[in-house]
Formats: structure tokens, sequence, C-alpha cells
């Protein structure tokens, strides 16, 4: 059987090794599922909660020890993964208190004695989830999918298969029935085999957007509902009246937080002329006071990036835009998976870091006449996961918010996903939603309940 290695990218050490799952192990799995199916969607919902709200006390109980165990496999900065786990059981927190009204029948007026909607499980749930946030991307889908009476099998990134263990170890912890939630140490080979399996009900993708065409068509050709989270190019405009003071933080925060390595990071700040220079100046001087280094040490912000060879792919978009006229103004600087923080001026429409999602600590910045060519720079894009608005001007911002058509669109703050509100994309950046109430109803069937007596 085939076996892989974890390494560390600040230090290049191996973390782990591990020993792929063969495709009768992973049959096993998916039967342990099917077998504590019907138990698991009869549970009472108070219970399902019950359980729910221990994942959330484990979370915060072990916090410390999964930062520690991300920043080993993919670099997070260990203060930013203390900050991943505490959302986690904010989103299990959320759940555990709001799911039974999320999930109660829809009373519908007919011409019938009594009509509703229920919302039933559809069963075993593929979730195929990415590195950058080991934790977060998976208990986004966890919490909501499995208090909705499913249950789930975690594909996970390779490089991070420590944290996808720990997620199984911490639900059986918590108290959920063997089986309920499953890793697989899967490679991409066995996911058409998983998809096309009759016992797998549905899938759930965060990832690239040729990673999402793979799956949807998967999906589609066996009749699977599927969920895509893809990537993103989020736009940062910044009107002339913006106040810098109180928002390049945000600003800031909104490109490198995970060293960059975000969907929803702003990757184009499109900057009106009245504000540029101060813009750039506030921008540049902020970016370059960012502490950066070993991720393990508290006061880091700036990591490595998760893989080396990731960090080659930012560079070639990077200097392919140079080529094309845009101007370095910081950073551009590699060494093995560290990447420095990297500003880039004269960006135009047709340069790679415009028009493709640049996955690290990369700010691209476009000067725009006024606010209608900046709003148009924006909604330029095949990706449209979220925006983001900095103005006094709120009523002129709000007649703006239809002109970009993305998942999102933030005024005043960079676009992050939470709990209470809907999160997910248009165009090429997927389709379907996660958290809130949409998205504890994407896994579950509907049922029309029609009685006359």
């Amino acid at each position: 059987m085939k076996e892989y290695q974890t390494k560390n990218p600040y230090n290049g050490e191996v973390v782990n090794t591990y020993t792929q799952d063969s495709t009768a192990y992973i049959k096993e799995k998916i039967n342990k599922a099917l077998a504590i199916e019907a138990s698991w969607a009869a549970m009472e919902i108070e219970d399902r909660c019950e359980l729910l709200t221990n994942v959330a006390e484990l979370l915060i109980e072990r916090k410390e020890q999964y930062a520690e165990l991300m920043t080993q496999e993919m670099g997070k900065p260990y203060s930013q993964g203390i900050s991943e786990i505490e959302k986690c059981a904010w989103a299990c927190d959320f759940y555990a208190h709001n799911a039974e009204d999320l999930l109660a029948d829809e009373v519908i007026e007919t011409d019938a004695d009594e009509s509703f909607i229920s919302h039933d499980p559809l069963g075993c749930i593929l979730a195929v989830m990415p590195w950058n946030y080991p934790f977060w991307q998976v208990l986004r889908f966890a919490a909501p999918t499995l208090t909705a009476g499913n249950t789930a099998l975690l594909k996970h990134a390779q490089n991070v298969t420590g944290c996808s263990m720990a997620i199984e170890k911490l639900f059986l912890d918590a108290g959920y029935p063997e089986g309920c939630f499953q890793s697989l140490k899967a490679g991409h080979e066995e996911i058409e085999k998983l998809i096309a399996n009759d016992g797998i009900k549905a899938v759930t993708l965060t990832g690239s957007e040729k990673a999402g065409k793979s799956i949807a068509g998967t999906a589609g050709k066996n009749l699977k509902k599927s969920v895509l989270e893809l990537g993103g190019n989020n736009a940062c405009v910044v009107w002339e009246d913006a106040d810098l003071d109180q928002h390049i933080d945000t600003m800031v925060t909104a490109r490198m937080q995970n060293t960059g390595q975000s969907c929803i990071a702003a990757k184009r700040f499109i900057v009106c002329e009245g504000i540029y220079d101060v813009f750039l100046e506030k921008f540049t001087a902020k970016i370059k006071s960012l502490q950066g280094g070993d991720p393990m040490k508290k006061d880091t912000f700036i990591g490595v990036m998760a893989r080396e060879d990731l960090a080659k792919e930012l560079q070639k978009q990077v200097n392919d835009s140079i080529k094309q006229g845009a101007k370095v103004v910081l950073g551009n600087m590699r060494n093995n998976a560290y990447f420095s923080p990297t500003i880039l001026t004269d960006v135009t429409v047709d340069m790679p870091v415009f028009k493709e999602e640049t996955f690290g600590p990369v700010a691209a910045i476009t000067k725009a006449k006024n606010r209608e060519e900046a709003i148009a720079l924006a909604a330029n894009s095949r990706l449209g996961l979220g925006s983001m608005l900095f103005t006094e001007d709120i009523d002129a911002a709000m007649d703006v918010i239809s002109n970009i058509p993305d998942g999102a669109f933030f005024i005043n703050d960079m676009v992050k996903s939470d709990p209470r509100l809907p999160f997910g994309g248009t165009k090429a950046s997927g389709y379907g939603r996660e958290l809130s109430r949409e998205g504890i109803l994407e896994f579950v069937n509907k049922k029309t309940v029609y009685i006359k007596k």
C-alpha cells in the first residue's frame, strides 16, 4: 500500500508517515456509515445538539494542541490557529443552540387539513476539503450536516492528515457513534469511486476550480447533489472618501491573514486616484510592520506557505505580471516555502495577478479614475466569492451592491465567514451555501407532507 509523509513547511522536517487506505478499507468505512445511518437519523435532535456542544467544549480545551498541529503540517501562524479553533467552537455552539429551530417543519396553508415541509437527512455525505483552514473548513461542514442527521466521510488534503485524524477523534471523544464521522486517508484517484458508490448520497468540495469541475462532473454523472466552494480573487475597493486611519489594518489583514492563503482574501485592491497615494503609503507601511518568522512564535503574523510548490506557482504569477508591466513596491522574494509579503502596482486586467487567484501574500493594486470605474473593475472577474468596499458614503455603497454579482458584499469590513450568515460564491467560485440556515438545509430532503383527514 502507498505511503506518504506530512512535512513541516517551515523547517522541512517530516511530521508523520501514513499508509493510504486501501479500496477495501474505504468500502468498510462506507459500510460502517451505512450501519449507523438509521439510528443516527432517528436520534432526537436535542441529543445530537448536546453532542455538538461537547465538540465545542473539547475544541476550546484542545485549542493549543490543534493550533500546534496546524502549524506543523501547513505552517499556519500559531496565534491564527488558536483563532481558527475558537471560530470552530463558535460554529458548533451556533448550531447546537439553533438547529432545532432551523430544521423545524415549515407549515404551509393549502387545501389539506395539514401540510408542511419536513427536513429529512439524506444519508452519508462525502466532504473533500483543503489544507488552508484544516479545522474550520471541516467543522463548518460537519457541524450542520451531522446535526441534521446525516453521517459524513472526510477526504482531507494529504498534507494535513494529522488534522484529519484529530477531527475524527474529536467527534468520537465527544460521544458521537462510531461510523458517524470518519476520516479517509485516500488519494485523489479514489474520489470518483467514492462518489459513484451508492452509499454516498451527496458531495461537498472546498477547493480549486479544476477540482470543482471534476467533482461536479462525477456527481452529475451519478445523479448526486454537490456543493462547491471554489476559489476567489476578491476585490477590495477603496473610494476616495475612505477612512484609512480606521480601516487600513482591516485591509491589510484581509490580504495577509493565513499568509495570504485564503479563498476570501482581498486579492485585487482597486483604489480611486483621489486617495491612491495616501493609501499606498499607509498600506505599504503597515505591511512592512508585520512580524514574520517562525510560525510557532505567538507574535508571528506572516509565516511560510503550506508547500514550496505553491510558493513557486505564486512567484510565476507575480513574475509574469511584472513582464507585462506591473511594478514591485515591496517583496517578491522567495526562499523555499517562504514568500515575502509583496505589493504590486500598475496592475492591469490582463495580468495574472488580476485575473487569476493568487493564493499567497501578494497584493495587486490597480488605480481607478473614479467610483464607477472602480466598481466596474471589481466586477471584472470570472470568480464571484465576495467583494469589499471602503467608503464613508454608505448610501452610495448600498446603491452598487447589485453591480458586483458575488456571493458576499461587505462595506467597511473584510469578507469573512460567519455561522449566522450564508457563505458561498457565484460564477467560477462555485454554487450552494454553507453556514446559517441555508447551510444546514443543503443536505436534507425537503419533503412535502400533505394530510387529508
